[in-house]
């Protein structure tokens, strides 16, 4: 039985995401995901009412009369939402978890699947594979996503996205869209994130919370790393210490930025202390601009 609190919240996820999801996202998915797939069938003669920009004008000039070319729709897409689901998830300073909103990101892109008739699969990850829901389709489904990302209880501490992409092409037998979700405080993941972006089509979506940039000046502070538990006492009100935890943040972004960069991966940028429909649909922006 689910504590109340958790039904609450798969509640006002639904709710809230489904919202989302008819009025911002209602035609932003499809035009995105959708429609790149279609794939070539075979020519026929060309009948009145065709398309002209369908002729195959080798094959027209061969033959010396009209054909055209047939196309046939993808198949139904399969969405992955690989999470990250380490200690340093667990955190934030703002009114939700990271964890939080990774939970209802998840939940707007998992809708925005099935209302598209995709499946949609979870595998969450720590330094080993916590969890696999198998992709599928529905709504009762996407219910049991979001609540497995809610309230599900990782044994692991550490981050390891390495074999979470491993594990990702054993379990997934065709191409994926994949939503990679952390905040990518490791390191060691980019030959594995380059191979399975050759694979899947890879979005990482980074998370983070503003007090990983900028500690505020209020004296003595225990800084504790949440998945190696090292701790170090700090006095936050010295202006070099902070101007060093500020430039230590800005470095550890800019490598995992120019992760992205190397291995040819969109990055979704979202953080505890902003509205994420923006950063989605600058998203979804940029990709229909790409494609066309």
């Amino acid at each position: 039985m689910l504590p109340k609190e958790i039904i609450k919240k798969i509640q006002r996820i639904r709710i809230r995401t489904n919202r989302i999801v008819s009025d911002v996202f209602s035609g932003e998915y499809q035009s995105v995901f959708k429609g790149r797939g279609m794939e070539f069938d075979e020519v026929r003669e060309y009948q009145p009412g065709d398309e002209v920009r369908d002729i195959d004008w080798n094959v027209t000039a061969r033959y010396g009369r009209p054909f055209i070319k047939k196309y046939v729709e993808e198949r139904e897409l399969t969405v992955m939402l690989l999470v990250d689901a380490s200690a340093s998830s667990r955190f934030g300073t703002r009114q939700e978890f990271k964890s939080e909103l990774a939970a209802e990101l998840c939940a707007v892109l998992a809708f925005s699947a099935i209302r598209n008739k995709d499946k949609v699969g979870l595998i969450i990850f720590t330094d080993r594979i916590e969890k696999f829901v198998p992709p599928a389709k529905g709504s009762r489904h996407v219910l049991r996503v979001i609540r497995e990302l809610l309230y599900f209880k990782p044994e692991g501490e550490g981050t390891d996205i390495e074999l979470a992409l491993g594990y990702l092409n054993r379990v997934t037998h065709r191409r994926t869209v994949t939503f990679l979700v952390s905040d990518f405080k490791t390191a060691g993941y980019d030959k594995a994130l380059k191979i399975a972006n050759k694979r899947h089509d890879i979005i990482s979506v980074m998370i983070s919370d503003p007090r990983e940039m900028e500690l505020p000046p209020v004296g003595l502070i225990r800084l504790r790393d949440a998945e190696s538990g090292e701790e170090i006492l700090v006095d936050s009100r010295d202006e070099r210490t902070r101007h060093l935890y500020r430039e230590r943040g800005r470095e550890v972004e800019d490598e995992i930025l120019r992760i992205f960069r190397s291995t040819d991966v969109d990055c979704i940028r979202v953080s505890t202390d902003r509205p994420y429909v923006q950063a989605l649909m600058r998203f979804f922006h940029r990709r229909e601009r790409r494609m066309h």
